[in-house]
């Protein structure tokens, strides 16, 4: 039976420069749906994590808050505000190494997924504009009449990303061994460690000391454009220095141009 490959990449300030779910924190409190001490205190969460990400009880107390304030509302509600306003909110913040990446892993025909603890409704509009393929996220419980009940259906985080990634590999016949992921945090370690060619981009101080135990390749995502810019139109910038490790494994000229990649 012939297998297919694959390229697994984490959201949240791997493929975006901050947490998908603050950002939409303002088109809730609009919509009615957040309080401004909410907001407010989603703002301040949204500070921290670009300047320290988030630790395994910061992803747990998150989760937990979560829902609680998502308890009672609409999913459909909700999936029709992330779609209305990805573009807004989201789309100025994409990496343009990661554009360059995602589109790499589609032209060599990988199935590229979007893995992220984030909710389904946020994440899934963000990988239409990406040309992803499918997602891997968070599923709140919902009831007969399409509100949460304020449960975790399944939560896409740490050991559960792993264990979603080889769900998929089994349906669609992945071989994990010749795929690829990219996290930014020591707490997807598991998903890193379910491929073959496992990056680290922009890591954690715990995730580059494994990175660099395990000689994994360290990448330095820099430029944030919008989706819709794409690739055609990003400027190419003064060539940095690039790994032979990481040229062999993706395959691109176009990455000597926006790849740092360092092993400290």
């Amino acid at each position: 039976m012939d297998t297919m490959e694959a390229a697994f990449f984490d959201l949240d300030k791997t493929i975006i420069a901050a947490s998908s779910t603050l950002k939409i924190g303002r088109p809730l409190y609009r919509a009615g749906l957040l309080t401004r001490r909410t907001l407010m205190k989603a703002g301040l969460a949204q500070i921290s994590y670009r300047m320290f990400g988030a630790d395994h009880e910061q992803m747990e107390r998150a989760r937990e808050e979560m829902m609680a304030v998502v308890k009672g509302w609409s999913r459909d509600q909700l999936r029709d505000i992330a779609r209305e306003t990805v573009d807004e909110v989201v789309a100025p913040l994409v990496f343009a190494e990661a554009l360059f990446i995602i589109d790499d892993h589609l032209r060599q025909g990988r199935l590229v997924v979007i893995v992220s603890s984030s909710p389904e409704e946020i994440v899934e509009p963000i990988a239409a504009h990406l040309r992803v393929d499918k997602v891997i996220a968070t599923k709140a419980a919902v009831d007969d009449t399409g509100h949460y009940t304020g449960e975790m259906e399944f939560y896409a985080y740490a050991e559960g990303k792993a264990t979603a990634m080889r769900e998929l590999a089994e349906r669609e016949g992945i071989s994990l061994e010749d795929s690829f992921a990219y996290s930014d945090s020591k707490t997807d370690l598991p998903m890193l460690e379910a491929v073959g060619h496992p990056h680290v981009v922009n890591p954690d101080r715990e995730l580059a000391k494994a990175a660099k135990e395990r000689d994994w390749p360290i990448l330095s995502f820099e430029r944030p454009v919008t989706i819709r810019t794409r690739l055609a139109e990003i400027p190419r910038p003064t060539p940095v220095v690039s790994g032979a490790a990481l040229a062999g494994a993706v395959g691109s000229f176009a990455l000597y141009w926006l790849l740092k990649v360092r092993r400290t």
